[in-house]
């Protein structure tokens, strides 16, 4: 578990392949080197602050999100020309948060990928994601 002496997104900095492309008093958007080779411009939003998860976030941190969002999108669409974008939340273990700091993901998308036309539901509708036991009210 990352605390916020070691959190990537406390300290975007210690990473030299991690870049502060936008800020906001309470919020960072990043982007990360070694993530643009597949997914081409993609980025995170996070809050300065070590937020264990999208839950915590204050009203603040959810407004400067939203205007971190669309200066995002600008630039995306100034230096990449999308075709269009996913973007998401995965909160807990089971929807596959690895870092526990929340991070909005920002992925831009283009109609020449070989998974273009696919996005979130896509892979969660699966029928190999079917639950084996399902949850009975007590």
């Amino acid at each position: 578990m990352n605390d916020e002496k070691t959190c990537p997104f406390c300290n975007p900095q210690n990473d030299p392949y991690q870049h502060i492309v936008l800020e906001s008093e309470t919020c960072y958007f990043l982007q990360h080197d070694k993530e643009q080779g597949v997914l081409e411009g993609c980025g995170v939003i996070v809050p300065k602050k070590h937020r264990k998860n999208t839950f915590e976030l204050t009203r603040e941190e959810w407004n400067d999100s939203y205007d971190l969002l669309q200066q995002a999108k600008k630039y995306l669409d100034e230096k990449f020309s999308p075709d269009g974008f996913t973007l998401g939340w995965n909160v807990g273990q089971a929807s596959n948060q690895t870092i526990p700091h929340s991070h909005f993901h920002v992925i831009p998308r283009y109609n020449d990928e070989p998974l273009a036309g696919k996005g979130i539901r896509h892979w969660l509708k699966q029928p190999e994601n079917k639950r084996t036991q399902q949850h009975v009210d007590q």
